[in-house]
């Protein structure tokens, strides 16, 4: 009791001492709470520091695959190094270190970051283990490394403008990479899943990696040889709509794509859009053929010129005669494809081409594609130019889509790059001709390979039928005469078609030996015939030592017993 006395007493000698022990313990538990504070502030939460670092880490992405399962793209761990500003002793210190080692890092922008408040900032993603090695000898607290996925490209450029690239997250920029996320694939990345290669399913897409890198290489030889500004090819399977294979050149590799956004290395085959010339002379021939305007025998008046206004349509290898359908066609007569248009109308025209896939934007798994341009006011003069391919310009894909449905049987598929399931059916698209039309085109096709423009891809054992394109190039709002786009397409076979083969050069340049002549037949159409020798076999198709006797058995049906017969060129005329 004496003791509790003493320490309560209120004795003005025991004050001051209670005093000073009360103010020490508050200045202790003061000094504490500063600490503590300043301790929280230089450390950053663990928490927030892994969630900062787990969101800048690029994500997993699945591996892209040709149609045999070759693979085409895929994810690669690297290490990354990173750094925690708040954590840093001395910045201009910590630059100085870095950047010797890694002399690519811009040194003003790292200390910047470096001073900054924030929790996590990357400072290199990538590094060689080499340079990681360095960096750890630093020995600087607040830098570290983190495992991330990097997009790597095995075959650099092949399939360059199909697959695309992804940026330094490994976000899809371009092709099917950027189509992949718009499907979801970012979705589930920002929602926290976290998705590793091993359990994200291979996407196989249609190309075939081998007849790709053989086309790629015809391709880099054809512009080399007629010195083009650019040049793109295709070859598609007529029956599943699958692009087999293609190629854009100039292209780029998307493992390091500083060249993608140039814009003379656009896809030409989806982004540009061109008049796509005598190639159009198909669809012109079908409509009328399928509206029974006309028939195999039916005769067109090309002997003059057709005038409208002060405008004159003339052919550029003039007959000055009366033509038969198919010789309109070989002889690739602007005035008879003009005057086979005008008998089915203007309203009827721009429907049949609607039908057909000409009058809108192509829509693929390629997010880069163009509307096509069409004529402000569609008049009879712009039916009559538009039925030999001037006037209207399309993607040439687009091109390739209809004239692949002349091919089929009559059912419009819309190109894919993505491998189409076994049980596919072409029937399950809609048909946009009759059986009939489409083995009339086949065979006209196949008669221009044998007397016709197409001669140049007519190799032997594959019963091809082909059609030239030749467009003067539009500059400053007139044609120039000297500036040429020139289109070739080739199915093969003609009989049974499985393929159908494009290629387009923008401003081919004539050769010595080919009389200097630039149109289609001597630069797209060569290009095309090697393309067909050298491919084809890759795909399974072997040349036939003996061509079929009956190919065309439904022209045969309704009459037309002609064209189960080999052409004879003096029938024709040589031109």
């Amino acid at each position: 009791m004496t003791a509790l006395r003493r320490i309560f007493s209120t004795h003005p000698s025991k004050s001051r001492g209670r005093i000073r022990l009360t103010a020490a313990l508050f200045g202790a538990l003061f000094a504490l709470f500063i600490g503590r504070l300043a301790y929280f502030g230089a450390k950053p939460d663990p928490h927030s520091f892994r969630r900062e670092a787990s969101e800048a880490v690029s994500a997993a992405r699945p591996e892209l695959v040709d149609r045999n399962g070759e693979v085409l793209a895929t994810d690669i761990k690297v290490m990354s190094v990173f750094a925690e500003p708040r954590r840093i002793i001395d910045k201009d210190e910590a630059t100085e270190l870095i950047t010797a080692v890694l002399p690519d890092v811009n040194a003003n922008e790292l200390r910047e970051k470096l001073g900054s408040r924030k929790g996590f900032i990357w400072i290199k993603r990538g590094v060689t283990p080499a340079q990681q090695q360095a960096i750890f000898r630093l020995g600087l607290p607040g830098v570290g490394f983190l495992p991330e996925n990097k997009r790597i490209y095995p075959n650099g450029p092949l399939g360059a403008h199909v697959l695309g690239f992804t940026n330094s997250d490994n976000a899809g920029i371009a092709g099917v990479e950027k189509y992949l996320d718009g499907q979801g694939l970012s979705d589930l990345h920002d929602a926290g899943f976290n998705l590793a290669p091993e359990n994200l399913k291979p996407v196989s897409l249609s190309l075939d990696m081998r007849a790709t890198h053989a086309l790629r290489d015809e391709l880099v030889h054809g512009l080399e040889r007629f010195q083009a500004k650019a040049a793109a090819a295709a070859i598609l399977d007529v029956n599943t709509g699958e692009v087999i294979a293609e190629a854009s050149l100039p292209d780029y590799d998307p493992n390091n794509p500083v060249d993608a956004l140039k814009p003379n290395n656009i896809n030409r085959l989806t982004v540009g859009v061109y008049e796509m010339g005598s190639t159009f002379k198909a669809l012109t021939i079908a409509m009328a053929l399928d509206n029974g305007k006309v028939n195999l025998n039916s005769r067109i008046d090309a002997r003059s010129v057709l005038s409208w206004g002060h405008g004159v349509i003339h052919d550029y290898h003039a007959t000055h005669r009366i033509l038969t359908v198919p010789e309109v066609f070989v002889h690739s007569s602007n005035i008879g494809s003009a005057r086979m248009a005008l008998m089915v109308g203007v309203e009827g025209h721009k429907a049949f081409l609607r039908k057909m896939g000409q009058m809108d934007r192509m829509r693929t798994e390629l997010p880069e594609s163009a509307e096509p341009i069409i004529p402000k006011h569609w008049s009879e003069v712009s039916t009559m130019t538009i039925a030999f391919g001037h006037g209207l310009a399309v993607a040439p894909l687009q091109a390739m889509m209809a004239v692949a449905a002349l091919s089929n049987g009559g059912y419009l598929i819309t190109p894919t790059f993505l491998k189409r399931p076994p049980d596919f059916r072409k029937e399950d698209n809609p048909r946009v001709i009759k059986a009939e039309t489409g083995e009339a085109l086949r065979y006209i096709m196949r008669l221009n390979a044998e007397v016709g423009s197409a001669r140049k891809a007519n190799i032997p054992g594959y019963f091809v039928g082909g059609k030239t394109g030749t467009a003067e190039k539009v500059v400053n709002g007139r044609y120039d005469h000297h500036r040429l786009f020139t289109t070739f397409m080739a199915l093969v076979p003609s009989d049974k078609p499985r393929y159908l083969f494009m290629t387009v050069m923008d401003e081919p340049q004539g050769l010595p030996e080919d009389g200097h002549y630039a149109t289609a037949a001597y630069n797209s159409g060569y290009v095309t015939g090697r393309l067909i020798e050298r491919v084809s076999p890759l795909l399974g198709l072997e040349p036939r030592l003996n061509l079929p006797t009956e190919p065309f058995p439904l022209l045969a049906k309704l009459g037309y017993g002609f064209a189960n017969s080999p052409a004879r060129a003096s029938e024709f005329g040589e031109h």
